[in-house]
C-alpha cells in the first residue's frame, strides 16, 4: 500500500496482518479521491473503521486540514499509529479507539472529551462480514449524530458491489454510486449537492 498523491506521494504504508482488516485498494482510493478532489483542501475528515489509516492519510496528503480516525482493533490501531509516526505526522490528527457506534454517540452528543468539529467528509469501511454496521452507522450519521456533519457534508461508504445499501438513512440520501471490481462506493449527503 502507498499514498497515491499529494505531500506524502509514493510513501509506503503498513497494513495489519491477516484477513480481519481489508485495506481499501490503491485503485479504489484513487477513484475516491478523484471524486473528492474539489472538496479535500482544508476539509475536516472523519475516517471510520480506519484500519491502517490509508484513506485518512491520503486525505491529509492531499490537503485535508485534519483527520479523526476511529478504530477498535488493537492490531490495526498499532499499525495506524506506526504509519503516522513513519510519515512524521503529529498534528492535525486524532486516533480514537473503540467501536464506531459508541464513539459516534459519545462524540455526537458532546460527552466526548475535546472539541466537536463539524466534519466535511466522512468515510466508512466496516468489515464486509459486518453488514449490519452499514445501516447502524449511516443511520446514526443521518439521525441522532447528524450534528457532527458540516453543511454540505458528504458521507462515503465502501462496500461489496453485490451488497446494496439503502437509498437513504434518516436525513442522508444517496447522491452517487460508483462500482469498481468487487467493490462499490456509495456517496450520501444531507439534501441535494453537486457531485
Amino acid at each position: 500500500m502507498r499514498i497515491i498523491a499529494g505531500k506524502f506521494r509514493s510513501r509506503t504504508l503498513e497494513a495489519p496482518a491477516g484477513l480481519a482488516t481489508r485495506p481499501t485498494s490503491d485503485r479504489l482510493r484513487e477513484t475516491l479521491f478523484n471524486v473528492l478532489a474539489p472538496r479535500i483542501e482544508g476539509a475536516v475528515f472523519l475516517d471510520l473503521y480506519a484500519g491502517s489509516g490509508a484513506v485518512g492519510l491520503e486525505a491529509l496528503s492531499r490537503g485535508a486540514a485534519s483527520v479523526e480516525f476511529v478504530e477498535r482493533a488493537e492490531t490495526a490501531v498499532r499499525v495506524l499509529r506506526g504509519n503516522l509516526a513513519k510519515l512524521g505526522i503529529a498534528e492535525g490528527v486524532r486516533v480514537h479507539t473503540g467501536g464506531v457506534g459508541g464513539w459516534l454517540r459519545r462524540f455526537g452528543t458532546g460527552t466526548s472529551a475535546g472539541r466537536k468539529p463539524a466534519f466535511d467528509l466522512v468515510f466508512l469501511d466496516p468489515p464486509y462480514e459486518a453488514a449490519e454496521e452499514y445501516a447502524a452507522t449511516l443511520g446514526l450519521l443521518g439521525g441522532g449524530t447528524a450534528g457532527l456533519l458540516a453543511a454540505g457534508a458528504l458521507v462515503i461508504a465502501e462496500h461489496r458491489r453485490k451488497e446494496r445499501l439503502g437509498e437513504g438513512y434518516g436525513g442522508l440520501g444517496r447522491t452517487r454510486l460508483l462500482e469498481q471490481g468487487d467493490a462499490a462506493l456509495s456517496f450520501y449527503a444531507v439534501g441535494p449537492i453537486a457531485n
